[in-house]
């Protein structure tokens, strides 16, 4: 299907805002607090506004928000669900309660610790567990309290739990604070660190701009074992942090597309479109520059997006 003349009717949206309609849209996609979700929710938007002429709505959500307003049928959409992230959503919701469909069509993620290059030369860091060492940790002190900081990701991330309780796991929760802020702020944050030549440790991940912008060093650790990976989320249980460990790394992650079964019925033709929606890590790497690098309004991008990449839009819809 061409796209050429897809794009004369679409409303500009806001980067992580939805815009509320006096009618219920016919399509509701979460915007969870991330770059490259925002992306392709606003993509997503694009696409079957323009291709099957539907009413679309972006809204705001959590990951657990998202996954109950889908159950409920009052949210459509889930942008980019990380496995196993999110796997505590993903078996209730998905494998239990079959409200949600999960996309099979995952998008490789890598999750773990960098520094970079240069504060690995002057600290001598190389591993994760090195941030378990006093000594080590006072060289990412900045308030001079004797503990260093570290950035785990932002509230409301699954990753943020799950690097509080390796954190925990390597002894480093005794060494470092543990940071939680915007993304965007913790980006800014390292720039000034590479800029005023200081040394900075934080959570990183791809697909993500920083690996273009600085030369990063990931911080080794064991290899994942999933006989070691035990991993509770607060939903499930409220002793959450002290039932848990994970001394080990990441297993490779995976990015997918989730929807409610309900567009089954409601609106077949997008929940099959949906079910196809295929990406790369480089296609969700140069979203993620876009936006926060070249600071591209994330509606005109999905625009720019959908034209540039027809042909892909075309094979979601076969």
């Amino acid at each position: 299907m061409s796209t050429t003349n897809c794009f004369r009717n679409l409303c500009a949206t806001l980067l992580f805002a939805g815009v509320s309609s006096a009618h219920a849209a016919d399509v509701v996609v979460g915007v969870p607090n991330w770059p490259s979700a925002a992306a392709t929710a606003n993509i997503l938007k694009v696409v079957l506004e323009d291709n099957l002429g539907l009413e679309v709505e972006l809204q705001n959500g959590t990951n657990p928000v998202i996954f109950e307003a889908m159950d409920s049928n009052s949210m459509h959409v889930h942008p980019e669900v990380w496995l196993p992230n999110q796997v505590n959503l993903v078996d209730k919701f998905v494998n239990t309660r079959g409200t949600v469909r999960m996309n099979p069509n995952g998008v490789p993620s890598f999750q773990g610790m960098c520094v970079t290059r240069a504060t690995a030369t002057r600290t001598g860091i190389s591993e994760v567990a090195d941030l378990s060492d006093p000594d080590m940790a006072k060289n990412f002190d900045t308030d001079g309290d004797g503990r260093g900081e570290v950035w785990i990701g932002a509230s409301g991330w699954a990753s943020t739990n799950i690097e509080k309780i390796r954190a925990k796991s390597y002894g480093y929760d005794e060494t470092m604070e543990l940071l939680e802020m915007d993304e965007t702020l913790a980006m800014a944050n390292v720039d000034s660190a590479v800029a005023k030549d200081m040394d900075h440790v934080f959570y990183c991940y791809t697909p993500n701009q920083m690996f273009a912008l600085h030369d990063l060093v990931i911080l080794d650790e064991p290899a994942y074992d999933a006989s070691k990976w035990n991993v509770i989320q607060p939903t499930d249980d409220p002793q959450w942090l002290e039932n848990s460990s994970a001394p080990v790394a990441w297993d490779l992650a995976y990015l997918h597309v989730h929807y409610a079964t309900a567009l089954e019925e409601s609106h077949p033709e997008a929940a099959e479109l949906l079910s196809n929606v295929r990406l790369t890590t480089d296609l969700v790497s140069d979203m993620t520059y876009a936006l926060v690098v070249e600071k591209m309004d994330a509606a005109e991008f999905a625009k720019s997006w959908a034209e540039e990449n027809s042909e892909l839009v075309d094979s979601w819809m076969q």
